[in-house]
């Protein structure tokens, strides 16, 4: 049977920020939801893209080098790989994240 998901219903589960969930696998692809609350760290990916997609709430990708990216609500941005950033909330905000199923949500 196809399984559907009920994304607002996964977001009142989150109680933990920065701690992505896999919501769905497309290929070699995952669509992971994560609460932000407050700024993550700086990193990298050096092999895949990273596409941020906000479905609550307000948050700002900082970037070396370049302005800052500020996405709300409906709102997506892709970082590309080897592109050093920073996300960090402007309240507490739920995020979906699109990358290959590889990636490490932490970075390099």
């Amino acid at each position: 049977m196809i399984a559907k998901v009920n994304v607002e219903g996964e977001v009142r589960k989150l109680d933990k920020p920065w701690s992505p969930v896999d919501l769905a696998k497309v290929n070699n692809q995952v669509i992971r939801l994560a609460r932000l609350e407050g700024e993550f760290h700086w990193h990298k990916h050096t092999d895949e893209d990273e596409l941020f997609y906000v479905f609550k709430g307000e948050i700002v990708i900082q970037l070396r080098d370049q302005p800052n990216i500020r996405l709300k609500e409906g709102e997506m941005a892709v970082i590309p790989k080897n592109v050093e950033h920073c996300p960090k909330s402007i309240k507490t905000s739920y995020v979906l994240l699109f990358e290959p199923f590889v990636l490490k949500t932490k970075g390099d």
